[in-house]
């Protein structure tokens, strides 16, 4: 039997949640892993390279990547290589820090080698293809276009001062961490060219899955991507959401009904055959149901989180949740 191929869009954790438990899946399920990853990313480390050296911000590339490492102890070790961050010297340092004098604080060290490897390759998804085989993936990461994008965001309170006023929110890490309500979403350039090889795979896909993830960071910007909405709505895959546990900063205020009709105002054609959601996220079950139909889908409910009480998907359990659902009709 063919192995069922599914792609899974979005950045950062929610991406590498996603990728993880699909990791779980395996025993069960013969799948063919591509992961479509947002190249919007100008915080931290990814800004600072893609600042002051161009090229896509590697961030959510290299934990895509390292959430589909091998098992093999080499590869372990190269994953947790990737996953380095330098401190400043002589201590401190982390995620943002700057460069100052010492240029490699802050940085992932995965995230210099993609940089590198792009650099010398002359091609992102080659870089990727190359990075994939240092660490065993058992899978493929390509970007959703070989042009990195802007995020911009029109945003109502952005200025606590001026609730009512409606501002532009420029970048991801701005829009990711605003304080208002976001209105509406746009990419810059507004129509960037979608990565072939992720059109591809769209197309010959037997499951699509979108999320969870920052909404409007991480999931939304892959389908204002021409391109790549052309193919994700005209693929003869099925398609799954699956939704967050909880609201993030950018969509506090905003519903998981509301997360379902997002999709369908930034993309009207979609159709979405299954939306999976934690039982114990879900305070309103019928709500919930309704915006999945109103997307043509069937709402499942499953314990999918953690069990310390954070906010975070257990891979294991999402995985477990995952086979029935990427195994029926095979």
């Amino acid at each position: 039997m063919t192995p069922t191929r599914v792609v899974a869009f979005g950045g950062g954790h929610g991406l590498s949640a996603s990728l993880r438990a699909l990791r779980h899946c395996v025993p069960g399920l013969d799948l063919e892993i591509t992961a479509v990853v947002t190249v919007g990313d100008d915080g931290g480390s990814s800004g600072r390279l893609r600042a002051e050296r161009g090229g896509l911000p590697p961030g959510d590339l290299r934990q895509a990547l390292v959430a589909l490492a091998g098992d093999h102890p080499a590869t372990r070790r190269s994953a947790a290589l990737f996953q380095h961050r330098f401190a400043a010297a002589g201590g401190g340092g982390g995620a943002d820090a700057g460069g100052g004098a010492d240029s490699l604080a802050g940085h992932a060290v995965g995230n210099l080698l993609l940089h590198g490897l792009t650099e010398l390759l002359g091609d992102p998804v080659v870089a990727l293809d190359h990075a994939g085989a240092m660490l065993g993936a058992v899978g493929r990461v390509l970007p959703m276009s070989r042009q990195p994008v802007g995020i911009e965001a029109r945003v109502r309170g952005a200025d606590p001062d001026h609730p009512d006023e409606v501002r532009t929110v420029r970048g991801q890490h701005q829009v990711a961490v605003t304080s208002g309500t976001v209105e509406s979403l746009r990419l810059t350039p507004a129509a960037p060219a979608a990565c072939a090889e992720a059109v591809a795979a769209v197309g010959a896909a037997d499951w699509l899955i979108f999320g969870p993830g920052s909404w409007y960071t991480s999931v939304l910007p892959h389908l204002l991507v021409p391109g790549l909405a052309d193919a994700i709505v005209s693929s003869p895959a099925r398609r799954l959401v699956t939704l967050n546990l909880v609201a993030e900063k950018e969509t506090l205020g905003l519903s998981l009904p509301d997360h379902l009709d997002t999709l369908r105002r930034y993309l009207p054609e979609l159709k979405v055959d299954m939306v999976l959601a934690d039982s114990k996220a879900v305070a309103d079950p019928v709500a919930v149901e309704r915006a999945a139909e109103s997307l043509g889908a069937r709402l499942v409910l499953a314990p999918v989180a953690v069990t310390d009480g954070t906010p975070r998907h257990d891979p294991a359990a999402l995985g477990a949740a995952l086979v029935p659902v990427l195994g029926a009709d095979r």
